[in-house]
């Protein structure tokens, strides 16, 4: 009797570290995002999440075999909020930096862009490089890699930053002629200009050279197991042609 009770545990341990990919195989997966930062996330009129970040989560579910919840997190609170066990993951256009790296585990990246600066189509600005910005104001989220970038070096070249909960409270304050400009992703601003709100009123004003960073999916540190079920998945879809797919709701060329 004791040796089979002994089994029995022994079994369902070896379950869990076999891959780590039998013990949540099984199990719901649930998944943050945004919310706020079309294309990437956004949220429909119904209440839904939609954009090429979800769409990424749901193809990776969808090779992992996985059912999953995918659910929005403000920016602040995204990686305390893992770290709470609110969520699993999170795939939220998230950069993978060192700092970064010291609270949670990223898995390879799943596409990579350059940070852009965006201004109203009247603008002076010729040019993205910190001289350029001096006397100019600068609008950042906040707690992301652009504030970080907009502080350690256009403010120190005489610039003004100022940072905003959401980037859409960034968009907000330059379209009502607050901010000379914005820093973000080179994607989202590339997106806004061309098919959302900025269509009428601005332009990129172009690429911030030596920026270009990879976006991964954040996990808690020491899960190692789901970071290399994500890293798997990543290479399947893009192999199979799911990514490519996604991609091309979104994009009209290669962001991977």
């Amino acid at each position: 009797m004791h040796i089979s009770k002994w089994l029995v545990s022994a079994a369902a341990a070896a379950m869990l570290v076999i891959g780590g990919g039998a013990a949540f195989a099984a199990e719901k997966l649930k998944i943050a995002t945004e919310g706020a930062a079309p294309p990437f996330s956004t949220v429909l009129a119904d209440g839904t999440l939609a954009g090429f970040d979800v769409d990424i989560a749901k193809a990776l579910c969808a090779q992992m075999k996985i059912e999953c919840e995918i659910v929005a997190q403000d920016w602040d609170g995204m990686i305390p909020a893992l770290q709470a066990k609110k969520f699993d993951a999170i795939i939220a256009s998230m950069t993978i930096t060192e700092e970064r790296k010291k609270q949670v585990a990223f898995t390879n990246k799943y596409y990579a862009t350059p940070l852009a600066l965006a201004a109203l189509k009247d603008t002076t600005l010729t040019g993205t490089e910190p001289s350029a910005l001096a006397g100019k104001t600068l609008g950042a989220q906040a707690s992301t890699t652009q504030a970080t970038y907009a502080q350690d070096v256009y403010a120190k070249a005489g610039a003004e930053v100022k940072l905003y909960p959401t980037h859409e409270d960034a968009v907000a304050d330059l379209v009502n002629g607050r901010l000379d400009a914005i820093i973000t992703d080179k994607f989202v601003l590339v997106d806004w200009v061309k098919n959302g709100g900025g269509k009428d009123c601005c332009k990129l004003v172009g690429d911030v050279k030596g920026t270009e960073a990879q976006i991964g999916i954040a996990i808690r540190q020491g899960e190692d197991a789901l970071r290399e079920r994500f890293n798997a998945a990543i290479d399947a879809i893009v192999a199979d042609g799911a990514y490519k797919k996604v991609q091309a709701k979104y994009f009209d060329f290669d962001i991977y």
